[in-house]
């Protein structure tokens, strides 16, 4: 740190470091600028997309709601077209619409879709769940127990121990559904579910 011994060579130091810098402060301060702006418009850019999605997504669950298999088009395009949330929620509407009117296959493609545009984990974990469901119900056990792999959360493991044990069974397997009921009882499953699933077990039995 340079010491200054009064204020006529603090001013000179200020003119020479302006007159080496001046060039390279000018462009920080123009690059400064242009990157507030740029981030300005970014985030209203943002905000405009996100709301254009939010009002497409309105538009075609209201479609799918309405169960009007004319209008399932446009919720499909929807759905595969959104790379996000949006995407992801609208693929779950249609999946279960599908699975209602026992088209198991279109079911499953929806919430394909459906996983590989969300983001957040706990919503992958939701569509895993469903996949699995459905994946079961398409007689498919060993693409179920493939599904339920990616389900992570300690929060999610009595209700992946349930649907493990009912996968397991419609293998024959006994042994492994009792193991993984019995697994579903010693985690942290509610009371209702504990009783189901010692239900369940109580009925290999029979």
């Amino acid at each position: 740190m340079e010491v200054y011994s009064n204020e006529n060579e603090q001013v000179d130091a200020i003119k020479n470091f302006f007159a080496e810098n001046g060039k390279a402060l000018a462009v920080g301060v123009i690059l400064g600028i242009g990157a507030l702006v740029g981030w300005r418009y970014w985030n209203s850019h943002q905000e405009n997309t996100s709301r254009e999605s939010s009002q497409a997504y309105e538009t075609a669950v209201a479609a799918v709601k309405a169960n009007k298999p004319e209008t399932f088009a446009a919720a499909e395009k929807f759905a595969a077209s959104e790379k996000n949330t949006y995407g992801a929620f609208a693929g779950l509407e249609l999946a279960q619409q599908f699975v209602d009117a026992n088209q198991l296959d279109k079911a499953e493609k929806q919430l394909q879709l459906g996983l590989a545009a969300a983001s957040d984990d706990n919503l992958k974990s939701v569509i895993n769940m469903r996949l699995a469901r459905v994946q079961l119900q398409m007689k498919q056990p060993d693409a179920a127990l493939k599904t339920l792999e990616g389900i992570k959360g300690e929060g999610w493991a009595a209700i992946v121990a349930d649907l493990r044990g009912e996968i397991l069974l419609s293998k024959g397997d006994k042994q492994g559904a009792r193991a993984a009921w019995e697994a579903g009882v010693k985690s942290n499953a509610s009371p209702a579910l504990s009783e189901m699933m010692r239900m369940k077990m109580n009925n290999l039995s029979i």
